[in-house]
Parts: C-alpha cells; structure tokens; sequence
C-alpha cells in the first residue's frame, strides 16, 4: 500500500485557490509586458542584424556576383588578362566572405537572432564552402561555363533566403517593406546572371538552345520581381526605384534584352554595349538598395523606442494593480480561512468526541438524550454558504446519534431474543438428556443403547449450538464446574461434541488441571475448532489434537489435513481472531469463529491460524498459565488436609534421606 498522501490545511488550500487567478494575472501581466518589451526589442535588433549579417552579406553578394562575371568571361574567352582578373576578384570574395563568417559568428549577431533565423544562418555559411569546390574544378578545366554559372547561383540564393529570415521583425510595416526591397535586390541579382550568361558566351557569340532558355527565364522574372514589388513599396521607397526604372538606361537595357534573345550570334559590338550598359544599371540598383536598406533601419529606432515607453508604462500600472490583487485576495482568504478553522474544529471535536462518546454510552447499555449529547454546532463568521454548511453538521450528527440509538435497540433486542431462545431450547435439552440417560439405563437391547447414544451425542451438540446463542447475545452459558478438570479430559469433551467425533485423534497429554470456572468456556471454544477442523477436510482424513505445557501457559493444536487457506484469509481470520468486531447479523459464515473470538476474549485465550505440514491449518490455542492448574505434591495435599503438621514432613524428608543413601551405598557394592 503506497503511504498516504500528507493532509494540507485549509489555508494553505484557500491560498492556493487564490494563487490560481493571481499567478494567472501575473502570467498576463508578465506575457503583455514581455510581448510589448520584446517587440520593441526585436526593433532595436534590427539594426544589430542590419550591421552584422545583412550588410555584410549585401558586400559579399557584390563581390560574389563580380567573381561570376569574370569566371564566366575566362570560361568563354580562356585569356590570360581575364584570369587574372578572376584571380584578384576572388582574393576580394575571399576577404570579404571572411568578414562575414566573422560575424556572422559574433556574440552580437548570435544573441540577436533567433533559432530559426540562426539556422539559415548556418545553412548561408555552410553554402559559402561551394566557392572553393566550383573554383577548383574551373583551374582544373572540370567545369562547364553553365555549372560554374549555376553554382555561383546558388551560393547567392542561400545568401537571399538569410536576408528573408531576417527580416521576421514583429512590425508588419517594416517587415513588409524589408522583404519588398529583399525582392528587388534579388532582381539585381537576376540582372547580373544574366550579365555572366551573356559574358561566358565569348567571342562566339552564341547560346546554345539551354543557355538561351535560361537567358529568356532570368529576363522575365526580373521584369516581374519589379512590376510586383514596386506597387508595394511605399512613397519614400518607391521613389527610389521608380527614379530608376524610368531612366532611358532601363528603357535600352530592355530593347537590348530582347535583341539577344531573338539574335541567333552577338556581335562584338553588342556584346560590349551590352555589358557596358547592364553595368551601369547594376551599379544603381545596388545604390538604390543600399539607400532603402538604410532608411528602413532609421525607422525602425525611434518604432522600438516608442514601444518601449509603452511597455514600461503598461507594465507599472499592471504590476501596481497586481500587487493590489494580491493584498485584498489574502485579506478575504484569510477572513474565510479562520471560519473554515473554526467550522473544522467543531467538526473534528463532533467525530472525535461527541459522536465516540455516545456510542460507548450506548454500549454500556446506557440512555442518551439526543439533545444533551448532540447540540447544534456553533460557528462564527458571516459567509453564508459556511453557516449553512454548519447547521447540515448539526442536522447530521443528530440524525447520527438517532440512528445509533436506534442501531443499539435493536441490537439489545436481537440479543435478548438470542438469549431466550437459548434458554428455552437449554431447558428442553437438559429434559431431554435426563429423559435419555433414564432410558439408557433401563434398556439391556445393545442396538436400541446404539440408538440412544447417538440421540444423546446430537442433544449434545444442539446444546452447545445453543450455548452459542447465549455467548453471541453477550451472555455466559449455564455450565460450569467447581473444581480443576484435566487438560485431557477437557480435551476429549470438546471432541466429543463434534459430529465427527469418530474420525478426531486426541494424543495423551501432561497431568494438567483446568480452572472450573474456565471448562465450560474452554470446551466449547475447542469444540468450534475441531468442527471447522472435520467440516473443511476430507471425510476419509483424521483431526489431530495434541496439547503440552508451554512457558505462557498451555497449548492446544487441532490439526486437519484439508486443503487450507491463502495466506491473506489466514491474515484477516487472525485478525478477527485477536480483535473480535461487533457481530453482524447478516455475516453468518463464520459464525462459529467469531463465538471462538468472543470465548477467547473473555478467558484472554490467544486463537492463532497457520497452515499445516500436511496441506491444511492448524488452530493453536494457548491458555493462559492463571488458568491451569497444575499437579499437586501429595505432602502438601496431606497438609492441606490437616492429616500432618509441617515438622512431621520435614523430619520424614530428613529420614528419607539417609535410608536413600544406604541404598545407593549397597546398589554400588553390588
């Protein structure tokens, strides 16, 4: 059995049903606050995001692009002033992508992000690795001019899906904004692929049929990122790029698109237009978006500054008026804490005293008057639901107390019938036996002696079934003895009131007397035992019954060889054995046990069960050492009687024994 969970009081159970809303009012105080403060401290990140990955990572995208472009001039032309160019472009990537890992990797900018956005993060850091292994196979003469190509691009997606995580700002018109003008830096970057497609073609001059499809691609989703994002861009953005795209560079950067797409082979001379006018357009754009870029992080200050007043503002007044909820909520549980105590110690002082008081009254055969013994309950407060709840205590224990009374009466009234059915039937069967002894002495017919012998065994046992009667009605049976009975005797006419009387073994037993008083009691307790003990084993089996003198008086064991019991009811039967309960009319089962408690109760005779050797139980009865009566010495037996003096056993003791030492003294001469 897991141990019992430890009772709290009802103050502390009052203060924890007040703690409930109250924590809940601190946990929305702490939630608003925390929300408010964290929204404007995600403002006042941006600028560490802008200055520690965005920027950074806006240069490295430059120099990325740059080192795209003249790969894919080397790819198409092979020359060696074009590798050198690529050389010292990478020398600059790579100076600059060392810058960004560098703080990319800063305390500043990984305190500023989230988990979310740090992944991205990692994942933009870990894409910069394919620089190094598209390089390689491009010195090694490995790499196509479209895979070096491509590769490059996704190195810059990775660096573009950053700068959309990044921009997961709780402001919405910023976060807005920022990704609209994410959007249009990606178009610059659409512009320049298509400025190392057109580059890596050479002096050739033509695409084949893969190269000019993907051409057609980054010319439409450029002019369909802008077309999109412009519309979203508010006044001061929009002018920016609007200012741009109306230029006549843009318009020719557009008729000059179209002519490469439709052209089967560029000339020299487009070629060089081309480039010259694609890198004019690059370079305003990237100056378009360096300047939007810069004006959303000046926004984005004095946003969190403002935020932040609020926050502090709503987050006193919230904590002033939790803490005054906190006060009067302790106020009231407390007021209802003390009437509770009080409801709860006249409660306890009804169960523990009242009521226990009553029912030991109406044990002791004593009368109660309800009114004396149950007084309403009296408790102090104004709460109503506790006044109610007291006047139900008072109804309850009056009604307890009516039902106990009630509950004794008819328990005083079962016995009494018990205890009159008992005695009639003890008076019949006392007629009866004298009317079979009588006849058994004047009948000489051996079967008709059979006969009557056996209506003399059953009166025997019906007496002490209504002697049983008589001990569950609280009462003493009638027979009784004055002096010591042997044990053996005693023992033997406890079997003898058993049905089975044939099949009980009783073995021989020390010469030790029983108190008279004690017989009847004694017999009728062993007799219960040996017929539980006959009833629950096989017909064909013997019950036996041995007894011996022991340090705390005299042990009897009644031993039969049926099939036993669990150890759990050996363990309740003990129990109720040792602590004999009020009997219960409807629990006739075990009838005969609880008159063996009750017998043993009276006498303070211990009953133990245990289980056999043999497969069954065995019953020890243990009879204390004030009830036997143990052999007596015949000198002391004659002074008692007054047949010799003192001195006339001392001087036959002291004659005796030089009479015993010349007969030693001749058994050793022979």
């Amino acid at each position: 059995m897991s141990p019992r969970r430890r009772d709290r009081p009802i103050r502390s159970r009052l203060i924890g049903l007040l703690l409930v809303p109250l924590f809940s009012l601190i946990a929305l105080w702490a939630v608003t606050a925390g929300v408010t403060i964290g929204e404007s401290l995600s403002l006042r990140t941006y600028n560490t995001l802008w200055s520690t990955l965005r920027r950074p990572a806006d240069s490295l995208i430059v120099d990325l692009q740059a080192e795209r472009l003249t790969t894919a001039r080397y790819l198409g032309s092979h020359r060696t002033t074009d590798r050198d160019a690529m050389v010292l472009q990478r020398q600059r990537t790579d100076k600059t992508r060392q810058q960004v890992r560098t703080l990319a990797l800063s305390d500043a900018s990984r305190s500023a992000t989230t988990p979310a956005m740090r992944t991205q993060v990692d994942e933009m850091l870990s894409g910069l690795s394919q620089i190094d292994e598209i390089r390689a196979e491009i010195d090694e003469g490995l790499s196509e001019r479209l895979r070096a190509i491509e590769t490059y691009n996704l190195v810059s997606d990775s660096i573009y899906r950053m700068h959309y995580s990044l921009a997961l700002i709780d402001d919405i018109p910023i976060y807005q904004q920022s990704r609209v003008v994410i959007s249009l830096g990606y178009a610059k970057e659409l512009l320049t692929r298509e400025q190392a497609l057109e580059a890596a073609v050479g002096p050739s001059g033509g695409f084949n049929d893969e190269e000019r499809k993907l051409f057609t691609q980054l010319v439409g989703n450029r002019r369909f990122l802008i077309d999109q994002a412009l519309p979203e861009l508010d006044a001061g953005l929009r002018q920016l790029h609007v200012n741009l795209i109306t230029t006549p560079l843009y318009q020719r950067l557009r008729l000059q698109e179209e002519q490469i797409i439709a052209a089967p082979k560029l000339s020299a001379r487009t070629q060089q237009v081309w480039q010259s006018t694609s890198d004019d357009l690059a370079e305003s754009f990237q100056k378009a978006q360096t300047q939007a870029a810069a004006l959303l992080a000046e926004r984005a200050a004095p946003i969190a500054d403002s935020i932040l007043r609020r926050a502090v503002l709503a987050g006193g007044f919230g904590l002033l008026a939790v803490v005054a909820s906190i006060l009067i909520s302790l106020r009231v549980g407390g007021r209802l804490a003390r009437e509770l105590a009080d409801l709860r110690q006249a409660a306890l002082d009804l169960a523990n005293k009242r009521l226990p008081g009553v029912l030991v009254k109406l044990k002791r055969g004593e009368d109660v008057d309800v009114a004396t013994e149950a007084p309403p309950l009296q408790t102090v407060g104004g709460t109503a639901e506790i006044q109610d709840v007291g006047r139900a205590f008072s109804t309850v224990q009056e009604t307890a107390v009516e039902a106990a009374i009630g509950q004794a009466r008819l328990q005083r009234g079962v016995s009494q019938v018990f205890l009159n059915l008992a005695r009639r039937s003890q008076t019949l069967l006392h007629r009866q036996r004298t009317q079979l002894h009588g006849m058994q002495r004047h009948t000489t017919d051996p079967d008709m002696l059979e006969e009557l012998f056996r209506l003399d065994h059953l009166t025997t046992r019906m007496r002490r079934h209504a002697e049983g009667l008589i001990i569950l009605s609280g009462n003493a049976p009638g027979r009784a003895w004055r002096k010591p009975v042997p044990m053996y005797d005693v023992v033997r006419g406890a079997a003898a009131e058993v049905e089975d009387y044939a099949r009980v073994n009783v073995l021989p037993m020390e010469d030790h007397g029983l108190d008279g008083a004690a017989v009847a009691d004694v017999i009728h307790l062993i007799a219960e035992l040996i017929e539980n003990a006959t009833i629950f084993s096989p017909p064909h089996t013997s019950v036996s019954v041995r007894g011996e003198l022991v340090g705390m008086g005299f042990a009897v064991e009644i031993e039969d060889r049926g099939l036993g019991m669990t150890k759990e009811r050996l363990e309740e039967l003990n129990e109720r054995l040792a602590d004999p309960p009020e009997f219960d009319i409807a629990d006739t089962d075990r009838m005969g046990l609880f008159v063996v408690a009750r017998l043993a109760a009276r006498r303070d005779i211990r009953v133990t069960l245990r289980p056999s050797p043999y497969g069954g139980t065995t019953a020890i009865v243990l009879i204390p050492s004030g009830l036997m009566v143990g052999p007596k010495d015949p000198d002391l037996a004659r002074l008692a009687a007054g047949e010799v003096t003192p001195e006339d056993i001392i001087l036959a003791s002291l004659q005796r024994g030089p009479q015993e030492n010349e007969n030693t003294g001749e058994e050793d001469r022979k």
